[in-house]
């Protein structure tokens, strides 16, 4: 697979360890990051982007429970509180070990060791496949991403629609689709892994499936990625296949592609928050 980040990384390692010696005891494996200033989060001043502590949670699952003959297939992510922009420590536990299936859980912390975001995975042993059709997601008509993005130089997330003509603002129902293409490495001296890539464009789900037309107005407070492969190119697709809003509380699916086809889907929950201020 191709590694095409260039620029400066999200975060750099950090010898100097977050207080978290609640967990530490109980944990598999301890990290900590310093933000670099482009992590910063575009909800509010001050904070670092939801999608990167879903970047690092997945990176520490993969790096510490990922297995020959084990695969990925689903990753769901919390992101129940807002992460200032300060070090932030991650820990990972393994929760059951099977023939069949492993589960592990990862958590991102603060600063004073309190938990920001939570994921948790399961890999199953990969198999054979059952005898018998089964009706399956096709390819994708849109462009290849090379075709797309190319024109934009740097662009690392171009929006859509039906006639392939870039989006800025998603009005009426106009298919909703994407290409993102991440540049920057997520850790400092690391290429990005194709479960890492997965993980860090699944956030977008939530801004295709939940924006109108006066522009984005739903918080991601989660999303569940679900993959049957890892992704072969550095660029993910995004096609928005569902909305649905009531009372302030929305949930959408994305279904995810990269260059070769479908390789599985995303769900989102997201709370109704006004815009933030430009």
């Amino acid at each position: 697979m191709a590694q095409t980040e260039d620029e400066a990384p999200y975060f750099t390692r950090s010898t100097e360890p977050v207080n978290l010696a609640v967990v530490r005891e109980t944990a598999d494996s301890v990290e900590s990051f310093v933000p670099e200033s482009h992590a910063r989060g575009w909800w509010a001043p001050g904070t670092v982007h939801g999608r990167l502590l879903g970047g690092l949670l997945a990176r520490a699952l993969e790096r510490e429970h990922a297995e020959e003959g084990l695969h990925f297939a689903r990753l769901t992510v919390d992101l129940f509180r807002t992460a200032p922009f300060a070090p932030v420590g991650v820990t990972t536990q393994r929760v059951r070990d099977g023939r069949r299936i492993r589960v592990a859980d990862a958590a991102v912390h603060g600063a004073d060791g309190r938990p920001l975001a939570r994921a948790s995975a399961v890999l199953p042993r990969t198999a054979a496949p059952p005898p018998g059709h089964i009706p399956a997601t096709g390819p994708w008509d849109a462009p290849p991403p090379q075709e797309l993005l190319a024109p934009h130089g740097r662009t690392q997330f171009l929006r859509f629609d039906e006639e392939s003509r870039p989006v800025r603002e998603w009005s009426g129902d106009q298919r909703r689709r994407s290409w993102i293409r991440d540049a920057r490495p997520l850790v400092g001296g690391e290429a990005l892994s194709p479960l890492v890539r997965a993980a860090l464009a699944a956030d977008t789900a939530s801004p295709l499936a939940h924006a109108g037309d006066a522009g984005l107005r739903y918080i991601n407070a989660d999303y569940t990625l679900s993959l049957s492969r890892l992704p072969l190119s550095d660029e993910i697709g995004l096609e928005a296949t569902g909305h649905t809003a009531e009372d302030g509380i929305a949930v959408g699916h994305c279904t995810l592609y990269d260059a070769a086809g479908p390789i599985g889907y995303c769900t989102t929950t997201a709370l109704a928050n006004p815009a933030p201020e430009r």
